[in-house]
């Protein structure tokens, strides 16, 4: 029998999505009756530690990671559904301050569900409105891509022990899809995010790594960490936002530093 420790998490969304077992899931959110739908987990051990983070920091990342693919859809957001599972011996004290997280985020919780475990587990689904949603698959040779901040910064902190928090990019999402021909969030590190672009889209990718904004402190291998949740966009003008390179005729992602290759690691869960 094959492990998933052996295929890895797209290889299994490949699988199912090839037998017709999910649909609709080739973008960072889908659209469901006229709302932007989208769900994302954090895992305690797996996402996160408590001993580098509150409760109350916890409680916004939750709320922003899913608002970050609002974002990518040119979303308004209008409700969260909170599903929160912790053990039994979690100060009550701490599961509020997990919620006024969340609330900082500005946008209400209109329902979802609590449950017992053996270790924390917050999953959250998003839900928005957008007039346009450019989704992954519509870059076009001739483009430029382009980023909305400074990448690194969550590999930079995890290095040094914390986390970050996740920028709210609602404002450059909805100016990105009104125009973008593709428009992602970078929450699996550049190359691997930019691979979901260049094979929906069925182009080649090249970005120069030189032109990539760096947080303070990040390093060129902190591109490959992920979770900065700022915008990736393939656009014909690039606009105010920062161009870093180019779609061209071909497939897969090509990473230059100063003209020579420069491979960056990403994230893939069970592998």
């Amino acid at each position: 029998m094959t492990k998933l420790s052996e295929t890895g998490e797209l290889a299994l969304l490949a699988e199912l999505e090839r037998r017709g077992l999910i649909v609709g899931v080739e973008h960072d959110a889908t659209v469901v009756g006229g709302l932007v739908v989208t769900q994302d987990a954090l895992v305690e051990g797996v996402h996160f530690r408590l001993d580098r983070t509150t409760w109350r920091e916890l409680g916004f990342r939750a709320a922003a990671v899913n608002l970050s693919d609002l974002a990518a859809s040119g979303a308004v957001p209008e409700a969260l559904l909170v599903s929160l599972a912790l053990p039994g011996e979690t100060e009550v004290d701490d599961a509020l301050a997990l919620y006024e997280g969340i609330a900082e985020a500005g946008v209400p919780v209109r329902g979802g569900d609590t449950t017992a475990a053996p270790v924390a587990c917050i999953s959250v689904t998003a839900l928005g409105r957008s007039a346009r949603v450019p989704g992954r698959d519509g870059a076009q040779p001739g483009d430029t891509i382009v980023v909305t901040g400074a990448l690194g910064g969550a590999g930079a902190a995890f290095r040094d022990g914390r986390y970050i928090r996740p920028p709210l990019r609602m404002d450059a999402g909805s100016e990105l899809a009104r125009t973008a021909h593709a428009l992602m969030d970078i929450s699996d590190g550049l190359a691997v995010d930019l691979g979901h672009v260049a094979r929906r889209s069925g182009v080649r990718c090249v970005v120069e790594l030189e032109r990539v904004p760096l947080a303070e402190g990040a390093t060129m291998d902190d591109l490959g960490f992920g979770e900065d949740f700022e915008l990736l966009a393939a656009v014909a003008e690039p606009g105010r936002f920062t161009a870093i390179g180019r779609v061209e005729e071909g497939e897969g992602v090509e990473l230059l530093l100063h003209g020579e290759p420069h491979p960056l690691a990403g994230w893939e869960h069970y592998r």
